[in-house]
């Protein structure tokens, strides 16, 4: 019955590459006089997602995560991952080449200090490492008495047969009526916000907002790799692969900047550093290579935030308007996959690869979808204790009784969603219902949440995980990341988060997900999207914020222990469950009617 267009769930990692593609490694660095190499898992733009020929440490060690670096000494090799893949790196990569080191134990930068040898030189692709990434392993290096050194080429690119071609994804122009506002206003509150001549963005998404663009260059997220020179005083110049535009595109964007190929942003920035400018890049995205070869140029770099996130994460009128149209037509699928799924998980036949599948199909069949957000996270009892779990054929389980954990979303022209519920398929043990009640207390706390203006995510994440320190509980991911409109579904720098130091402003999206992980038994989270609005406090003396719910979705009552929850809650609840069934009633059938009637009863 259902079939995937966006997400596909074959696991190609194979171990047994490793070891020899390891040693074709270890012979061209030894003929480009290098004695080891940095590899992260990277473009030139630092993008969570990225193209299949930038995947150079799934190709060289076999892992296929989204996080991770490794580096490649002449005696040695280490993969470094965080906690969330620790348990795939074991079975994806060859222990014998790779020693897989945890994050949580050592910083890549240290364990190069610890193992490289006395006067060995470690090389780099500059594109692929920003300037504080280098200066932590220059600094890393000089204490073991070596050195790293910009080479003159990827090593594992000349190694690797048949990597894929760049991507050449069709940029389109992304509608005023659901950006909000023009490029050309857009530009020139950039070019007013800027303490420099010039800014070089760097960052696709950034470059997709300012330009009012789209594109299809990675997985997930509608942007095109591209640059651009946004200045002070003048016309803009957008450097993008005119291989990726209509003439019809083109033409619209050569209204608003000189159009160039990006081979020519090099020579660019050259030309503005021997005119002494001062060019803001973003830290966060920009390669070593750009900020170094302006810098010898005799250019003034000024390293910092880019000012174009802070617009970008304000949603204006019309992005929320389409976001909260978004999440309408979002919900519509969700109720008629969630009904779906309660008729057919209790069979016992369902798979975790299949529920992915019908989710994905029942949000195709509006005819809106663009893309999933992100690869859907189908987990099934222990599989569900791991908080970034991604199914594959080879751990594709069959969801028996007890918790089912689905966190996924949507990408349409009018807004990104991501939605997580944890279901209940038959009988549930008091533990898992106890902590997913726990775990309901902590999201209606972020959800009732009213703050002064000012405040930021990190001083209201305690307030998603109070109910679970009581229990002695607690959850080590952030409970809430920001979210783009028709962009990226993990955008900052707005978060909330022990780290969430930016204040929260009216228009961000944020997601709302406290959850809880029973290692070997089952995982809880509860996912909405909440966007920041102005809350009016009758005799109040500050002014305030608190947050819209835009997720429509119902969350299980067959998982809530009730005597755990305050009236307040309660109320919280059954009005949430009650503009859930008026938004999407009118959209369903009579079956699936009958369905959220009882899904969404009072308690």
């Amino acid at each position: 019955m259902f079939d995937s267009q966006f997400q596909t769930f074959d696991d190609t990692a194979d171990p047994t590459l490793g070891a020899p593609r390891l040693k074709m490694l270890r012979a061209r660095l030894k003929a480009m006089k290098l004695d080891g190499f940095l590899v992260p898992r990277a473009d030139a733009h630092q993008n969570e997602y990225v193209a299949p020929c930038e995947e150079r440490l799934a190709w060289l060690t076999g892992f296929t995560g989204s996080a991770g670096f490794a580096i490649v000494l002449a005696d040695k090799a280490a993969l470094f991952v965080d906690g969330r893949y620790t348990i795939q790196a074991r079975d994806q990569v060859d222990a014998k080449a790779f020693s897989i080191v945890p994050l949580a134990e050592i910083s890549p930068s240290d364990w190069l200090a610890k193992n490289a040898r006395k006067g060995a030189r470690l090389g780099y692709d500059s594109w692929l490492h920003t300037n504080s990434q280098i200066a932590r392993f220059e600094a890393a290096a000089k204490k073991a008495g070596a050195q790293v050194v910009a080479a003159e080429s990827n090593p594992i690119d000349e190694v690797w047969s048949g990597r894929p071609l760049p991507p050449l994804g069709r940029v389109v122009l992304h509608p005023t009526k659901h950006a909000g506002e023009t490029a050309a206003k857009k530009l020139a509150r950039i070019a007013a916000s800027l303490n420099a001549d010039a800014l070089l963005v760097s960052d696709p998404h950034a470059l997709a907002w300012a330009f009012n663009l789209r594109g299809a260059d990675v997985a997930h997220t509608p942007i095109a790799l591209g640059y651009a020179l946004i200045p002070r005083r003048g016309r803009s110049r957008l450097f993008i692969d005119s291989a990726k535009l209509s003439p019809r595109t083109a033409a619209a964007l050569g209204k608003l900047a000189h159009l160039s190929e990006p081979e020519a942003l090099p020579d660019a920035l050259r030309a503005l550093g021997a005119k002494k400018q001062k060019v803001l890049f973003e830290a966060a995205t920009a390669p070593d290579r750009l900020t170094s070869l302006f810098t010898e140029a005799g250019g003034q770099p000024a390293l910092g935030a880019d000012p174009i996130a802070l617009m970008k994460a304000r949603k204006n009128a019309a992005e929320l308007a389409g976001a909260r149209a978004a999440h309408l037509r979002d919900g519509v699928a969700m109720a008629r996959f969630l009904c779906w799924f309660d008729q057919t998980a209790p069979k016992g036949r369902l798979t975790e690869i299949a529920a992915a599948q019908a989710l994905e199909t029942f949000r195709r069949e509006n005819g809106k979808l663009r893309d999933i957000s992100f690869p859907t996270i189908s987990a099934a009892g222990p599989h569900a204790a791991l908080p970034h779990y991604r199914v594959t054929e080879n751990s594709n389980a069959r969801i028996g009784k007890g918790v089912y954990l689905v966190d996924s979303g949507a990408q349409y022209v009018d807004g990104t969603t991501d939605v997580t519920r944890t279901l209940a398929v038959g009988h549930v043990t008091k533990a898992a219902q106890r902590a997913n009640t726990l775990v309901l207390k902590g999201h209606i706390a972020i959800a009732r949440a009213v703050f002064p203006k000012g405040v930021s995510g990190a001083q209201i994440d305690a307030f998603a995980r109070r109910p679970l320190w009581e229990a002695g509980l607690d959850f080590d991911h952030g409970t809430g990341h920001g979210v783009g409109s028709y962009l990226s579904v993990h955008e900052g720098p707005q978060r909330i988060s022990k780290l969430g130091g930016v204040a929260l402003e009216p228009g961000m999206i944020l997601s709302n997900e406290p959850g809880y992980y029973r290692e070997g038994a089952f995982g809880i989270r509860i996912e909405n999207l909440v966007a920041v609005e102005p809350r009016d406090i009758p005799g109040g003396e500050r002014e305030m914020l608190g947050f819209e719910t835009l997720t429509l979705a119902p969350i299980d009552l067959r998982l809530i222990e009730p005597k755990l929850l305050t009236e307040e809650e309660k109320s919280w609840l059954n009005a949430y469950h009650a503009r859930v069934r008026a938004a999407l009633s009118p959209f369903l059938d009579s079956r699936e009617n009958a369905w959220l009637k009882k899904a969404t009863r009072r308690i």
